[in-house]
């Protein structure tokens, strides 16, 4: 799918970090502080890629997970912009650029995925 099918399904915000890999501000995203019961879903596609069980407050300034939805949801890749090496994170179903994944979570897992909120939807509990 090429820039104009995703800039008509995205907002403006949404596609410059889905699209363009950018990020938003830390403190700011709509889902950073949610503490609702459901499942975090990536913006562009919908896929599930996280539940309200996998999140935790890193005090990093965007949500954070310890771990994804088993079945391969979330595609890992190098990443060497901005003069670090990281480790991006997308949506395996459509590329979508979530965040990036550390090894420093404090959890049983070690990992946390640190993923911007206007990547993400969230489908409440009571909505399954």
């Amino acid at each position: 799918m090429d820039d104009n099918y995703w800039k008509s399904k995205l907002t403006p915000e949404q596609f410059y970090i889905l699209r363009e890999k950018g990020t938003e501000r830390p403190f700011t995203g709509a889902l950073l502080s949610n503490k609702e019961k459901g499942i975090y879903t990536c913006a562009g596609c919908g896929s599930e890629l996280f539940t309200d069980e996998m999140k935790f407050d890193s005090h990093c300034g965007w949500p954070s997970f310890d771990r994804e939805i088993d079945g391969g949801r979330i595609k890992q890749t190098l990443d060497r912009t901005h003069g670090m090496i990281r480790t991006e994170i997308t949506c395996a179903a459509c590329g979508g650029h979530l965040g990036h994944i550390f090894n420093d979570g404090p959890t049983q897992t070690g990992m946390r995925y640190c993923v911007n909120s206007l990547s993400m939807n969230f489908k409440p509990e009571s909505e399954k």
